[in-house]
């Protein structure tokens, strides 16, 4: 007998936590089916009749070794053999039909809630991005939403078909012998208590194996990162990794011994109930005291019911460990769905035709309290850079520079104030418009790990190679570009490690020039350029601002010397605003940090 059942669960304490946590109604999950509606019912339907035909194999199978042999019965032999091909062709074929269908309707719904995710995660502000691990957001949009196919796939349906399953052979075993279904009702819970202890132990040590392994990938893609390789390499920390590799690797020996040792067990156990059953169903038949003149068919048709029956019954006690596991699945995911989204789209937006755009940008009385925070970052700001014209933003760190500028991409709200660009309340903007209107080269440059040309098209899909050699020139990188062997189809590499901060940054500005934004925000944008590149490129971004609205962060003072109004930001604070020689004569806070020849980053 190989028909083994599946290896009973127990429920996860993380399991229940998390839907003690955030509890799912299970009208929300059923919603999610609804467009799928026939196709389950489809799926429940074959499964009730694949599980009643196959019920009659038994049948067929006494009447063979009870009539049609015995008695040279050639016409029934024939019937009863064709029906048993029909049988397992039927079942055969409306498996495959139910697999089709569940694993559609499961795929169907896993793209529907990923891309629902991963929309709404998009929409989230950088705050969100800034306090949750991005290995927390992939697994939710993989494993997660992957996991919630079973209970389609393997829930759902489980259920019907065990029901279908269990109910259907115990009538028929019923019908067969109504002593050896007696005997069955005393033997099966006793083996499947056993089995279930013994998987118990299994499942044990497959977590902690499953840890293991989970600890060998992460030491894996933390050293051998290229970030991990160059930080091993930079502290000389290569044997203190080697040796903590080594630990979790030779952990993973043992628990792998444990954890074949278990199976072993379990088979073993197996083994024993599959043999046991039978052989107390046979000794049953053979006493005069209970056989109550039972034929060799009905012998052998009952011990294939009863050792189909064992699966099922095992599978019914899993359910409910398997729902739990699902509906909590369902509550991470819809965690992420019900997430508030702090910097929300305009249910209006005003149409702003971006080539119209002027650029005059206003901060009226902003002030920015970040949440959890009982110190503003930003307070009572009031400026205003005409279009066309310059702003730097000088301070110490923490001031609120930073803060400031990403205001005007409006990567968060204000608290209170607003912000305006020709009158518009950036609130109003749609996102994809305020997009076209400002551009954002930050101090932390990022490419994707495609092509030099793919990296440039996320401004401007559809742009010409000329627009590409364009912005390249502009920032001062298309010689570095005409170098590489394969130019603009040169691959960046991971974070564009394969270039210098310096080419990186100035790839970075060529990818924002591209779009041609009427207002610019530099946020610390020179910062990894030598003194030479650095001027350079402000030579360009200066021939590029000309009717462009500038605001600039940045600590060496010979790029902000020349701005038309320079702010001075001090705990949030606007202290000083004036151009450089108006600041330095007031000999204020700017003076000093001019003195210094350095304003701080």
């Amino acid at each position: 007998m190989n028909d083994s059942p599946r290896r009973p669960q127990r429920i996860d304490p993380a399991d229940r936590d998390q839907l003690a946590e955030s509890p799912v109604r299970l009208r929300r999950v059923v919603a999610l089916f609804a467009p799928h509606r026939w196709a389950v019912l489809a799926v429940v339907a074959l499964i009730v009749t694949s599980s009643s035909v196959a019920l009659a194999q038994p049948f067929l199978v006494r009447a063979v070794i009870d009539r049609a042999i015995p008695e040279q019965d050639v016409r029934l032999l024939l019937l009863t053999v064709g029906a048993m091909l029909a049988i397992t062709v039927v079942t055969g074929l409306l498996g495959v039909v139910q697999t089709w269908l569940s694993t559609s309707v499961g795929q169907q719904v896993m793209h529907r809630l990923r891309t629902d995710v991963f929309a709404h995660l998009q929409r989230q502000s950088m705050a969100f991005f800034t306090r949750t691990r991005g290995g927390e957001i992939q697994s939710r949009l993989t494993h997660d939403v992957a996991g919630m196919q079973s209970v389609v796939t393997t829930t759902a349906t489980s259920i019907a078909a065990h029901v279908t399953t269990v109910l259907g052979t115990a009538v028929a075993m019923v019908a067969l012998s109504w002593r050896l279904s007696l005997l069955s009702l005393i033997v099966i819970p006793p083996a499947v208590w056993v089995t279930r202890k013994v998987a118990q132990l299994r499942r044990e040590v497959t977590a902690r194996r499953q840890r293991g392994l989970a600890e060998l990938h992460g030491q894996t893609e933390e050293s051998l990162s290229v970030s991990g390789a160059l930080l091993a390499k930079t502290l000389g920390s290569s044997a203190a990794a080697t040796g903590r590799f080594d630990a979790t690797s030779a952990e993973l020996v043992e628990l792998e011994v444990r954890a074949q040792l278990a199976g072993r067990w379990r088979m073993a156990t197996m083994q024993m109930v599959f043999a046991a059953i039978p052989a107390l169903l046979y000794l049953a038949a053979g006493l005069p005291a209970t056989s109550g003149g039972m034929t060799i068919g009905t012998l052998v048709a009952f011990t294939g019911l009863q050792a189909g029956i064992f699966r099922p019954v095992m599978g019914l006690l899993d359910v409910g460990v398997s729902w739990i596991a699902s509906m909590a699945l369902f509550s991470r995911i819809f965690g992420y769905l019900d997430l508030p989204v702090d910097v929300p789209p305009p249910t209006r937006p005003v149409p702003l035709e971006p080539a119209a755009v002027r650029g005059e940008v206003r901060l009226e009385g902003v002030g920015v309290t970040y949440a959890g925070s009982d110190r503003p970052a930003l307070t009572g700001v009031d400026l205003t850079v005409p279009a066309g014209t310059t702003l730097a933003l000088v301070g110490e760190t923490g001031s609120g520079k930073s803060t400031l500028a990403g205001l005007l991409a409006r990567l968060q709200d204000p608290t209170t104030g607003r912000v305006t660009i020709d009158g518009v309340d950036l609130r109003d903007l749609a996102p994809e418009t305020l997009a076209s209107i400002v551009g954002v080269v930050s101090q932390e440059t990022y490419l994707v790990h495609a092509t030099i040309r793919e990296n440039l098209l996320l401004a401007k899909p559809g742009a010409h190679d000329s627009e590409l050699w364009e912005a390249l020139e502009a920032a001062q990188v298309a010689h570095v570009v005409r170098a590489l062997p394969r130019g603009l189809d040169t691959m960046v590499g991971a974070r564009g490690h394969r270039f210098s901060g310096g080419e990186k940054q100035r790839l970075a500005v060529a990818r924002t020039l591209l779009r041609d934004p009427r207002v610019l925000v530099l946020d610390e944008a020179t910062s990894a350029l030598d003194n030479a590149t650095e001027r350079e490129l402000q030579r360009a971004l200066d021939r590029l601002s000309a009717g462009r609205t500038t605001v600039t962060i940045a600590h060496r003072l010979s790029t902000v010397r020349d701005a038309d109004q320079i702010a001075v930001l001090e705990g949030g604070v606007v202290v000083e605003l004036g151009d450089h020689e108006a600041l330095v004569a007031r000999g204020g806070r700017y003076a000093g940090l001019a003195g210094a020849r350095l304003v701080a980053a």
